[in-house]
Order: structure tokens, then sequence, then C-alpha cells
């Protein structure tokens, strides 16, 4: 069941510790949830924007039961939707976006909105508690194929709960996808097709923000756990690549050649990343002790961004979820790597 994803292997033990020993008592984030927090200090003094899902403003009613192809192979039956258990907060955005937020019971603890802040943890960095989920009574639980372990899937499965596995997003092109395979498990095809059309959109007129011709910045994807000793660069496969090219940069990791998700940082790997820009999850940044410390990381403050202390931070719950709010992160990143000349 358990399938390497974009944080793998050494970097999902850094997210278990992290999400952990970087957020609040009960797993809500930190920062803003929208994406726009930053690192440089450029929205200081400005109020953090709310932590919240956007739902479609009709709420769809379920047609079930319905049968869908779990990622897993597996055909699922679903015969009712009114106690899920998404166990990423990837899936929990989309459920509750779609409308369908107070039929869920229980959350993970990267679903950081406020709308799920009252309910109960029973995953944390993927590593969900089968007795935990069973206790709530669930009649539909959404995973993806990241979750683990493979015992307690299997846990769930055995006492006849309907488990429904999504292919995790690795890009842009994987919203569509994503937010298609969840409606058809609730039984909402109609407001998943409304919900694609509208963030299809919003993703769009985020994107056309993007400043058109001159040079693109080249920005590093680092994925930092200072409690944990994690300092890792991203590379093609880090899941961050579809929005730095959404936002007009160019991925310095991926550009420098390197294929994988994940590289340990070094000052070699960075001088041939070459960034102008550093892009960095908020708690991430906050382990490190904020700018200040990300520039004794090795090789970071000899970098073009860390010079110029050019560095982009957006929260950690919403970043890579590409989901009905990724049109926010990509502003945000528009926002932070083009700002506005001061007067």
């Amino acid at each position: 069941m358990r399938r390497p994803g974009l944080l793998a292997g050494a970097l999902l033990s850094a997210l278990a510790l992290a999400l952990t020993g970087c957020g609040t008592g009960d797993g809500t984030s930190t920062g803003t949830g929208d994406g726009t927090n930053t690192g440089t200090g450029q929205a200081a003094g400005a109020a953090p924007a709310p932590d919240r899902v956007e739902p479609l403003t009709s709420t769809p009613a379920p047609r079930l039961p319905v049968t869908v192809d779990s990622a897993d192979g597996r055909r699922v039956e679903v015969r009712s939707g009114d106690r899920i258990v998404p166990l990423t907060g990837s899936l929990g955005e989309i459920v509750f976006t779609l409308g369908l937020g107070p039929h869920v019971v229980a959350r993970d603890i990267t679903t950081t909105f406020e709308q799920a802040a009252k309910l109960p943890v029973v995953t944390r960095a993927h590593d969900v508690s089968a007795e935990s989920v069973l206790s709530l009574k669930p009649t539909l639980v959404l995973a993806d194929t990241s979750t683990g372990p493979a015992e307690a899937v299997d846990q769930i499965r055995a006492a006849g709960i309907p488990l429904v596995v999504v292919e995790p997003a690795k890009s842009l092109a994987d919203v569509d996808r994503r937010i298609d395979a969840v409606a058809a498990a609730l039984g909402v095809p109609d407001a998943g097709s409304a919900l694609k059309s509208l963030t299809d959109q919003r993703i769009s007129a985020a994107r056309s923000a993007a400043p058109k011709g001159g040079g693109r910045p080249r920005v590093a994807f680092l994925y930092l756990r200072g409690s944990a000793s994690v300092y890792l660069l991203g590379g093609a496969a880090s899941g961050a690549s579809s929005l730095i090219e959404a936002a007009g940069g160019v991925d310095a990791g991926k550009e420098s050649g390197l294929s994988k998700d994940f590289t340990p940082i070094t000052s070699e790997a960075l001088a041939k990343a070459a960034p102008d820009a550093i892009l960095v999850m908020s708690k991430g940044l906050a382990s490190v002790g904020g700018v200040d410390g990300l520039l004794k990381v090795p090789g970071v403050a000899e970098t073009p961004a860390g010079l110029d202390r050019r560095i982009v931070s957006v929260d950690d719950g919403v970043l890579l979820n590409y989901g009905p709010r990724t049109d926010r992160v990509l502003r945000s990143l528009v926002d932070q790597l083009y700002p506005e000349p001061k007067k």
C-alpha cells in the first residue's frame, strides 16, 4: 500500500517530527493558510488572511450508492457519505470545498483550515491510527497512495469500511483529476464539475498575473526541518516545479540536473542551482530560525537569493495540495517573486 510519494523516505520521518513539533498543539498551522506567508517581511504589518476554505455556494445532494475505481486497483462501493474521514489534508480540503464538510468526522494533522480545526486528528504525516478511525464509525474513508502503514489500511477495510485511494498530486495538471476522484466517491459529480471549472478559472487568472517577458527568476525549493536536522534541495520530482514554472520562474534544482525529488543541501549543490529566490514552507523557515537562520545553512548565504535575502514562504498546509486553494498559492508566489516597488 505504501508507495514513495512527494515527501518520501527520510522526508516522511522528518515531516512527522515537524508537524508535531513545529505546529500548534492541535496540529493547526501557524501560517496564514492561504499561502500568503512571506519570509522576507514584505507583508509585515498586514493582517494574516483567514485560514479557511471556500465551499461551493450550494450544498450538493449525494447520489449514492456508487461504485468507483480506487487507485490501488480495487472497485469500491460507497453507500453512504454521512461520516467521512479524509486521511490527508489535501483530500479534506476538497471534501469541504465541495460543501460536504459537515459530514467529515476526523482529520489529518495537515488539515489546517479553520472549518476542520475542532475535528479529532487520526493521521499524522501519512501514519494513520486505524483504531482512532474505526472508533468514529466512518461510512467512507479517503486516502492516497502514501497513506499507511499498510496494516492500518487493511484493518480499516477488514472492518467493512469503504476506503477509496486517490493518486497523489504532483503538479497543476493533477488538480482536476483529484477533484473528479473525490466528487465521484462522494456521489456528487456535478458539484465536482462546478468546482473544477471554478478552480481552473482561478488558477488561470493567477497564472496570468505572472510577468511576461524579461528574465525568469531561478527558484530553489528547500525542504527544511531544523528540529530534525533535515535540509533538502528539491529536484524535478519535488512537486514544486509546476508552481514555480506557472509563476514565471525556473525550478533551479530541476534545471541544475536534479531529476529525483530531493537531495541533501550542500554548498556545491546550491552553487550549481544558483537560485535567485528560495521557496520554503513557513514552518520549515520557522524551524531554522527565520531568514537569518536560513542564511546560516551552508551555501545559502552565498547564492544570489541569499545575498538578496529573497525568500518566498508559503504555508505548509497548502503549498503542495494542488486543490481548490492552489490559485491562492500561485498568487502568493507571484506577489512575493515580483513585489511592487516601494514608493
